[in-house]
């Protein structure tokens, strides 16, 4: 249970990041500069992804553990993007 758990835990920190670059993009970013950040956003959680999993330094499940971190990444800041969409509609 121990292994799974550090293992989730290295996924939800990018998740967690993800987070609060969207909540950071939307209270500090330009109106119309939105995508923008959240693609500087996405970028970041994908070098902070690769630097968490190698410091784990367990090669057993890597591609999984990253491919989850990151489509969990691009869900959160897809779905931020959506809201931004309908904000700008209004």
């Amino acid at each position: 249970m121990g292994n799974v758990n550090w293992q989730w835990r290295s996924i939800v920190v990018v998740w967690l990041l993800a987070v609060a670059c969207a909540v950071l993009t939307g209270v500090f970013s330009a109106r119309g500069q939105e995508l923008a950040w959240i693609g500087l956003s996405l970028a970041g959680c994908t070098i902070v992804t690769l630097g968490v999993q190698l410091a784990t330094g367990r090669k057993e499940g890597y591609v999984k553990r990253v491919t989850t971190s990151i489509v969990g990444a691009v869900l959160v800041l897809g779905a931020t993007t959506g809201v931004f969409a309908l904000i700008g509609l209004g």
